[in-house]
């Protein structure tokens, strides 16, 4: 055990624990520290490549309790020990799911969309996996879906030279259009990156929400991230339509809801993803 995870523990009141390594992200190392009968999940990374991560995503975490039924771990501390910073929550063990799990969550996710929100956007910025998200609150959602959402990454791949002018000047061209695409309506609190690996039963096989990028927008984009990498099982869209009916051709916008975490993979990741990125701008600016 190296220092800062020796500083880490006594910072987080432990003395003699026992740990085992477990998942965590392409970022983090991850731990189940047992303590007795109680035990907990730590994440470490480093303080200076993402400066505030543990503390947004701890910010997010209470703010899907305020917003969400689901079931959200508690936060027991955050904080830095020499250069590494750590996230403490409370370890929720995995089950199998219910019979209704994703009815569960279905009407979970409905019922946190239909609190609507005044503006789009988050009072800090925080963090889509291991980019900055910003957050600056605008009125409408045209506006923030195009200016801090898909030009920040657009302007990284073009930098970086993976996107050329054809993509930039689709991308200009979206933003003109964007309003004639996404129905007019009120803002809601978003889990933000509601993918399949950030949800999953507890030991009564109810849904668990976690690593949330938290802001306020069109609801649509967590359905969007859903659907992206193979989908949620058909009863939890049954579910979510039954309690908030989406509106008419959400089928149609879905490639346009994962614009934006596409473009983050395509600039985490490359390879397909920035193929994929480009598709999706000449399918909608066209």
């Amino acid at each position: 055990m190296n220092s800062s995870l020796k500083n880490i523990l006594l910072q987080c009141g432990f003395d003699d624990v026992q740990m085992q390594t477990v998942a965590g992200g392409d970022i983090n190392r991850a731990y189940k520290i047992f303590t007795g009968n109680t035990s907990f999940f730590l994440k470490v990374n480093d303080a200076a490549a993402y400066p505030l991560m543990f503390q947004r995503e701890a910010d997010g975490l209470e703010a899907l309790k305020k917003y969400s039924h689901c079931i959200i771990p508690n936060v027991v501390k955050t904080g830095v020990a020499d250069d590494q910073q750590y996230l403490l929550l409370q370890w929720i063990e995995r089950a199998a799911p219910a019979k209704d799990y994703y009815s569960s969550l279905g009407k979970s996710l409905a019922e946190m969309h239909l609190q609507p929100q005044t503006q789009c956007g988050w009072q800090v910025d925080n963090y889509m996996g291991s980019l900055p998200q910003h957050n600056m609150f605008t009125d409408d959602w045209c506006s923030f879906y195009a200016m801090h959402r898909i030009a920040p990454l657009v302007k990284v791949l073009t930098d970086a030279g993976r996107f050329g002018s054809k993509q930039q000047q689709q991308a200009e061209r979206l933003y003109r259009k964007l309003s004639q695409y996404f129905p007019n309506e009120k803002p809601a609190f978003l889990h933000g990156d509601l993918w399949g690996g950030n949800h999953f039963p507890n030991e009564n096989g109810l849904p668990v929400l976690i690593d949330p990028a938290v802001y306020c927008g069109h609801r649509e984009m967590d359905i969007g991230m859903t659907a992206l990498f193979g989908g949620f099982d058909h009863s939890f869209y049954e579910a979510y339509q039954y309690h908030y009916p989406l509106e008419s051709g959400w089928q149609q916008r879905l490639q346009l809801t994962q614009l934006y975490p596409v473009l983050v993979h395509a600039v985490l990741f490359g390879g397909h993803y920035t193929a994929q990125a480009s598709s999706i701008l000449e399918l909608f600016a066209a």
